[in-house]
């Protein structure tokens, strides 16, 4: 079905005949005309030398007055299709509504009908809307952005507007008034009447006037509509939350239903600290506003969803784009914002926090190789991907053709070519894959190693030459490897093209103001199975608390790293199926590998992380090192 708000696909071809069959047929049914009155004008029309519309030839003979069709319509909108109206009241001809539906059909992007007729003259806009309006009884609405109800358009998604071609305007009387481009979308009708109500009144606008409207709206949202921390509102309130963690550096939002609160908590560096408990009555609303500034089913809430959010703070300027997970609880929606800065600030690998012989030998052993591939790997939030980043954006330059599959894109990097997953559409990580050998990439940037398959393709992309940087979700380097080896990679395959297994983690750095020393006890030099002779030249301290760290003792974090270059003996110990005991004690002895507790240890005996996050955050394989060995293998 041909429709002025709808995406149809249905475009039949359909002559005038039948078009103005269609609405004799309910003239019939409407008691308005008779079957003997149809059959007469129907052997009038044929012997009629210039063309005419059988309506327009009913009309003409008297069997039914212009009230009686326009009631007939009215009552019968769901039968009735957009282009067959037109051309039987005379604003249409019959070849130009062939050619609209010709070019509906054929076209890539299909646009809607009313669009069509439009953009190739065929009939005005607002012709179209005030014949709409007269026939079909509805009033003809001009809209003005500025009369239009923020609150009311708030409440659903911009998507949904621009697919139904409708957009709230005001509430009176309980009842609210929906402008609606297309009456005969009955999709677009039921949609608007089950966000508004079975009360809901619409009238007619142009698509033009809705889709200003609706832009509008969505300038609005980013921007907080003037009011970002106006906690009187729903808006406000979301806007403030959202303006809270951008000041307090937050990396993510979680946003939680209890059984007598909505709980708001920021993760922090690592830790979630609690922002504001809220009255249980505002889980509803606070989830359908964060619904629709993220482009989800506000009306489903029996399973969960994900969205994107990009806010721009309208404090500061900062633009955040926020991915989120909508998680059904028995108290209600659970929802987590992950915060990623869109102002492109990457971190140099010299500002990452490999100390300076690692950093070296990571830089020629691992980036400077022609091909292989390269892995980064740790749990969520350990800052892979910020490395990974900082890795290709090392590698850059005019010489290198760099393509990258991502889900999402995290940071843009200028001269690289950026694909980010969208499986709503088709883009798959999947099809992505097989497209990106064809693009001739010099370098391949895999998001994530996800599966078999991703693992394979990085294989054999490093075996025909190419280089490959992609995450993992390990506990360490060793664990790297062994996973490949899991997902039915062969040995010799792992031994030939993987050349670098990076394992890191965040730790909290000690906050510089308010630092002072600190003597570990007895109970952490025995988790850690150190001596008192181990810790000779450690300087270890612990933040008291202050202003500046918000009396944490805390400010920011600092990277992590065990860094595995396979050489000949590791390469032998995986194509020889060893154990991960063995392959790391070869790992240790023969690539001056620093595990992650040694490489944490370290800087703690620094004084730049706490003794306290090492021995809790980071795994505890075997013993470590005396700290003057282990500053000995960095070059520290």
């Amino acid at each position: 079905m041909e429709r002025y708000g709808n995406d149809s696909m249905d475009v039949r071809k359909e002559g005038v005949d039948g078009s103005g069959l269609e609405i004799a047929t309910l003239l019939v049914k409407s008691g308005y005309l008779a079957e003997s009155q149809l059959s007469y004008a129907q052997r009038v029309k044929s012997k009629l030398v210039s063309p005419r519309t059988l309506v327009g030839v009913l009309l003409e003979l008297g069997f039914f007055s212009k009230e009686q069709l326009r009631e007939t319509l009215r009552s019968n909108m769901v039968s009735v299709k957009l282009g067959a109206l037109l051309v039987e009241l005379g604003y249409l001809k019959p070849a130009e509504l062939q050619a609209a539906l010709g070019i509906q059909r054929d076209g890539e992007n299909l646009k809607l009908l009313g669009e069509i007729l439009v953009e190739q003259r065929f009939i005005e806009e607002y012709t179209l809307a005030e014949v709409l309006a007269f026939q079909l009884g509805y009033p003809y609405l001009d809209l003005d952005a500025a009369t239009i109800d923020r609150c009311l358009m708030s409440k659903v998604p911009p998507h949904w507007l621009a697919q139904h071609c409708f957009v709230p305007v005001r509430e009176e009387n309980g009842q609210v008034l929906v402008a609606i481009a297309d009456p005969l979308n009955m999709e677009g009708r039921k949609t608007a009447e089950k966000l508004f109500g079975q009360g809901t009144v619409f009238a007619i606008s142009t698509m033009k006037g809705i889709r200003d409207a609706v832009t509008s709206l969505k300038r609005g949202m980013v921007q907080g509509d003037g009011t970002a921390t106006d906690e009187h509102t729903v808006t406000g309130i979301v806007n403030s939350i959202f303006e809270e963690a951008l000041k307090e550096g937050a990396s993510d939002i979680h946003i939680e239903p209890m059984r007598g609160a909505l709980r708001v908590r920021f993760r922090r560096d690592g830790m979630l600290i609690l922002y504001k408990d809220f009255a249980k009555e505002l889980a509803l609303p606070v989830s359908s506003r964060i619904k629709v500034m993220a482009e989800a089913d506000i009306a489903e809430r029996r399973r969960h969803q994900d969205g994107r959010i990009c806010y721009e703070s309208a404090k500061s300027g900062a633009v955040l784009d926020m991915r989120v997970s909508f998680y059904i609880t028995i108290h209600g929606e659970k929802i987590v914002l992950r915060l990623l800065s869109m102002k492109g600030e990457l971190l140099d690998l010299k500002e990452i926090g490999m100390p300076g012989r690692m950093l070296e030998r990571f830089m020629d052993d691992a980036l400077d190789t022609p091909s292989g591939v390269l892995i980064v790997t740790g749990p969520t939030g350990s800052g892979k991907t910020s490395t990974l980043y900082s890795c290709v954006q090392h590698l850059n330059d005019l010489s290198a053709s760099i393509v990258t599959v991502e889900e999402p894109v995290e940071y843009v990097i200028e001269g690289i070519a950026q694909c980010s997953i969208n499986q709503k559409i088709g883009v798959t990580f999947e099809e992505t894959l097989r497209h990106i050998v064809r693009q001739d990439p010099d370098i391949i940037v895999l998001g994530e190693i996800r599966d078999s398959f991703s693992a394979e393709t990085a294989i054999q992309a490093a075996l025909t030459g190419h280089k490959v940087l992609t995450t993992f979700h390990t506990e360490d380097s060793v664990g790297g490897l062994l996973r490949l080896m899991n997902m039915n990679i062969e040995a010799f395959l792992i031994a030939s093209t993987v050349v670098c297994v990076l394992a890191q983690r965040l730790l909290r750095r000690v906050c510089p103001e308010c630092s002072e020393p600190y003597l570990p006890t007895p109970t952490e030099l025995r988790r850690i199975g150190y001596s008192n002779s181990d810790l000779r030249g450690a300087d270890f301290k612990s933040g008291r608390g202050c202003a500046k760290c918000r009396y944490s003792g805390y400010r920011g974090r600092v990277g992590v790293f065990e860094m595995l270059i396979l050489n000949e003996l590791v390469k032998d110990a995986i194509l020889s199926k060893k154990t991960s005991y063995e392959i790391r004690k070869i790992s240790t002895e023969s690539t001056g590998m620093v595990t992650l507790l040694e490489s944490g240890l370290c800087k703690a005996a620094r004084g730049e992380v706490s003794l306290l996050d090492t021995v809790r955050l980071l795994p505890r394989i075997g013993k470590p090192r005396p700290i003057a060995e282990i500053r000995r293998l960095l070059g520290e």
